[in-house]
């Protein structure tokens, strides 16, 4: 008897983070086949970290962000902080496609002063899932 309820007690506090990341599979779905169908080829995890850690004229996603993405980053002007970018710890990134696509122009435009191109969001956002 006990163990039904442990296994009920798991799947009640499991479910939520299940139901985020099917909801994060599929906004990350879309998102690539949006990139593709825009002009994107295959997207490579490693040239989005490159992306990431790359100095632009002086700024870099890390900056903000930090370099473990797995810790509360801090905006460098605001001193705001920053949820953690990593998925596997903060289970609302990347579920919301007008969030991803607000952020990615915000921030492709202050560290690269240009909006990414689909095939840089694609690799930067596929590298960003690994997190």
């Amino acid at each position: 008897m006990k163990m039904q309820k442990v296994s009920v007690i798991t799947l009640l506090v499991a479910m939520p983070m299940l139901v985020s990341i099917s909801a994060q599979a599929d906004v990350i779905s879309d998102r690539l086949a949006q990139y593709r169908a825009e002009g994107a080829g295959d997207f490579v995890a490693n040239q989005g970290r490159g992306i990431w850690f790359a100095d632009h004229q002086g700024r870099s996603c890390t900056q903000c962000h930090g370099e473990i993405l797995t810790v509360t980053g801090k905006h460098i002007k605001t001193g705001k902080l920053i949820e953690p970018m990593a998925p596997s710890i903060n289970s609302e990134r990347l579920t919301n496609a007008k969030t991803i696509e607000k952020w990615l122009l915000r921030n492709c435009k202050w560290t690269l002063g240009r909006e990414c191109t689909p095939q840089e969001k694609g690799n930067i956002l596929i590298w960003l899932k690994t997190q």
